[in-house]
Parts: C-alpha cells; structure tokens; sequence
C-alpha cells in the first residue's frame, strides 16, 4: 500500500508540475489578482467574445492558462482542476470578479437603425491610452464615436439592469450617468447631448432603456461646455474591490462581445421605438 500511495503521489506531482509550467499565469494568482493590470485589461479576444453565453469558470481558467490575453486564443479547452485544488479561494474570488462585471450586461449601448444608410458608430482599443485634459492620465475606457453626426442623434441605451446612482454635470465626462448593476458593477455613460425625459437619481433603469444621446459634452467646468472633441460616448466600467471603491477595466472586449445583441430602432416625429435585433 505505502508503494502504490509513493507511485500515486508521484504521478500527481509530475502532473501538478507540468500543469504549472505549461500555466504561467498561476503563479500570479492570488486573494488580490483581480486588481492587477492584466485582469483589468480584460483581453477577452475574438473566440471568447463571439460565443452567445459567458462561462466565467472558461474565462477564468483560459486567462490563467494564457497569462491574460486571450486575443491569439483559438482552442476554448479549459482545466481548472489544479487551480480549484492548489489556491480555491483565489480563484472563486477571481472567476467572482468577472461575474460582477459580465453577468448583467445584455445589450450594445448604441442601437442600430432601420433607417437605410445610417452609419453606425465605430470604435477601437484605446485601453490607457494618453489622455491630457486635467493632467496627464491613462484613458480609463472605450469610446464609441459618432461617425460624423451630429451631437444628439444616437440614442445611448442602458447595457443592463439597475439603479441610476449618479447623473449630472463632470468637467471631464460632460453630462454623464452611473448606473449600478444588481451584481455591483458600476457603468459609466459620459459625454451626453442630453438625458431621457424625467431620469434622476434613484431610478431603476431595465436593459434596452433610453438613458439619452450621443453628444461632446465635457472637459470644462462649466455645465454645457461642448466642442472639445468629436462626437461619441464614453462607456466606462468600474468594480469595487478590496482596496478601491472603484477600480476600471477595460470595457473594448465586452462590447465586443454585446455587439451580437444591438436593438433596432426607429424613430417617427418626436418619438423613439427600440425593438430586439436577436
């Protein structure tokens, strides 16, 4: 018995250790990894964003096995056996992460219109990217340009379920909204031309809702400032963690992955109807 329990020890070392070097991105996990730049990075990539359902065990094991950059991934083949075995409450608390973030979010926050010709919005990358207005900084999340419209013409729609947490004036974000998601999550609107009628603080917003419209408002402290930059909205996403009541990440991937679910929508004299493209 002591020789087979020597042989079965023995294979489950040489099996833990190739798993570990073939996972480099386990070494780093730990009680604190979902504040880590690579986790806020959020480098979903284009097989994991084009799926139709979130697996947050997938996600977690992948980013772990990939040291968090699934952009170059191809084979969506997880193992999180030795992670659940070696550090289980690091990784529960990282696959936790990416549930707060993903587990509410149901629709692209522009919607397409049935109008023929109409152009829609476009966006890239701009992960912490250069930013200069109020002192140098990283861009904290995703802008989603207008296209060359005018301010006002795209309706913004809520991307989830939840509670209006903030609305109003930002030198930085001009006219902006935060919503709160039932998970935690905090998802933050700027750049608006204006608000849907009668929204304030407090409200509970259902996904596919009209929070208002594109605009290029902000980057001035006083209200109404416009013209400093391009039409477009900036869609910011934010978790509390152990240390920071708001921690960003980068929002590029998941958009990505809602563009699968945009509403259609038409518009008629002084009036807005949204309606499911899925």
């Amino acid at each position: 018995m002591f020789i087979i329990f020597l042989l079965l020890l023995s294979v489950f070392n040489t099996t833990m250790f190739h798993w570990l070097g073939q996972n480099p991105g386990f070494y780093q996990l730990n009680a604190y990894t979902w504040e880590s730049d690579d986790f806020r990075s959020m480098k979903l990539g284009a097989a994991v964003a084009g799926q139709d359902y979130v697996d947050y065990d997938q996600i977690t094991s992948l980013m772990l096995e990939h040291e968090f950059d699934l952009t170059d991934c191809r084979d969506l083949t997880y193992h999180n056996s030795m992670a659940l075995i070696q550090k289980p409450a690091a990784y529960k608390k990282l696959s936790g992460a990416y549930e707060v973030i993903l587990k509410d979010l149901k629709y692209f926050p522009v919607p397409e219109s049935t109008r023929a010709g109409t152009p829609f919005p476009v966006y890239e990358d701009s992960w912490k990217q250069k930013r200069t207005y109020g002192g140098e900084r990283g861009h904290e999340g995703c802008d989603i340009m207008g296209t060359e419209r005018e301010r006002g013409f795209y309706p913004v729609i809520s991307i989830s379920d939840g509670t209006v947490e903030k609305i109003g004036w930002l030198e930085q974000g001009g006219w902006r909204i935060g919503i709160r998601t039932e998970s935690g999550a905090y998802l933050y609107y700027a750049h608006l031309y204006s608000y849907a009628p009668d929204l304030k603080q407090g409200d509970k917003v259902k996904a596919g809702s009209l929070l208002g419209y594109m605009g290029d408002s902000g980057y001035g402290k006083q209200e109404n400032t416009v013209g400093n930059f391009a039409v477009h909205l900036h869609l910011g996403i934010y978790i509390r963690t152990d240390h920071y009541e708001e921690l960003s990440v980068n929002p590029y991937w998941i958009l990505k992955y809602l563009e699968k679910y945009k509403l259609k929508y038409k518009t008629t004299f002084l009036n807005l109807f949204l309606q499911d493209n899925y």
